[in-house]
């Protein structure tokens, strides 16, 4: 990255999965630059969702980097999770028109629960050795309640709930960072699995009220609907990169959630 700024900036790498996450610094002026980040990112900067954004360069190879204010911080706590400015941030983002129409406009297409459901079949179909009782009871209860999710309200979803992508600033501004997995989906993508990993069920109620929704039945069948997609997915995930801690932990919660919810009952029968 030096030969972008130039050798008077000591550059850093930021940590992070895919390498391409950088600080930067010269004489007390701090920027956080990235290879490739969303192409929304000046709408999500303009509406106060992500740090400011400071300029973009297009490099000769076709990557695009971002420079964005350094902002001094930390990410929120698991508990923190529970407060009514998180709701009220999420709110705002699948609120968001202008993110909506910006990301239509890229020729992005609405994630339908199918096709969801479909890439869930295939992936475990290819893959017979995850397949467990677990597993087959979960692809079931997705094909059963497929006829309640479908036909909802589509918004712009960020994609990835871990309190880690929410950063609180020193000067109490609060951002939601990192939208490489952004899609246009069922709110109820982000707002199932951040009740899921972070609210108490009995509160639930109460941190959609924050939000600006009441829990109803519907909305209760959407929520486990995408959570126990979700846990499938990372179960995946984590098969991909071979970490049978990561495959154990999220297969066991889904053991759980099934139990929780009444879905392992003996009479119910695996997808074949």
């Amino acid at each position: 990255m030096d030969y972008i700024l130039g050798k008077e900036w000591t550059i850093t790498p930021a940590g992070g999965s895919s390498g391409d996450a950088y600080f930067a610094e010269r004489e007390g002026k701090r920027l956080f630059l990235k290879r490739n980040s969303s192409p929304f990112l000046a709408v999500l900067s303009a509406e106060g969702i992500v740090p400011k954004l400071v300029w973009t360069k297009r490099m000769e190879n076709g990557d695009v980097i971002t420079a964005q204010h350094w902002m001094e911080g930390r990410v929120l706590l698991p508990d923190e999770m529970e407060e009514e400015r998180v709701a009220l941030m999420l709110s705002k983002i699948h609120r968001s028109t202008e993110l909506l129409h910006l990301f239509m406009r890229i020729g992005k297409r609405a994630l339908e629960p199918e096709d969801m459901l479909s890439s869930i079949k295939q992936m475990y179909n290819e893959k017979k050795a995850l397949k467990n009782r677990t597993i087959g009871l979960a692809i079931h209860y997705l094909h059963e309640q497929l006829p309640f999710v479908r036909n909802q309200e589509k918004v712009v979803c960020h994609g990835d709930m871990t309190h880690r992508n929410w950063l609180l600033t020193n000067h109490n501004q609060l951002y939601l960072i990192d939208w490489d997995q952004a899609i246009v989906a069922d709110p109820a993508i982000d707002i199932g699995m951040l009740l899921y990993e972070y609210i108490p069920e009995e509160e639930w109620d109460f941190w959609l009220s924050k939000y600006g929704l009441t829990l109803n039945h519907q909305l209760m069948n959407r929520i486990y609907w995408y959570i126990i997609t979700q846990s499938l997915f990372y179960i995946n995930w984590h098969a991909e990169r071979n970490e049978l801690q990561g495959i154990r932990k999220w297969n066991d919660k889904l053991e759980h959630f099934l139990h929780k919810i009444g879905y392992d009952y003996p009479e119910v029968q695996m997808m074949k």
